[in-house]
């Protein structure tokens, strides 16, 4: 397990947060990044199993190995959810540099 220990918010971008609203689990800007990010992503629980990893600083096969351990889920398909997050967070400019 590899963690970013220069980012204490791991891998997440400041300004990034995930809430619960009306029962949904989203990510949403706040402060400076609002200012560019309106609205938000309604995030899954494996969605949420991986944002959890990304905060945590964790490298992607960390997280992959706390989807196994969450879901009934073989490896290469844990591998695709975590590469297709991480790729979407980055677009959307979730993702520390």
């Amino acid at each position: 397990m590899i963690r970013n220990a220069a980012n204490p918010r791991g891998r997440i971008a400041p300004g990034f947060v995930m809430r619960q609203v009306a029962g949904q689990t989203v990510i949403v800007a706040a402060g400076e990044a609002s200012r560019t990010f309106h609205g938000m992503i309604r995030v899954n629980g494996s969605g949420t199993v991986i944002w959890q990893g990304l905060m945590d600083g964790l490298d992607d096969e960390a997280i992959v190995d706390r989807l196994l351990d969450r879901y009934e889920v073989d490896r290469a398909t844990a591998r695709r959810d975590v590469d297709a997050f991480v790729t979407q967070a980055r677009d959307h400019g979730f993702l520390a540099a």
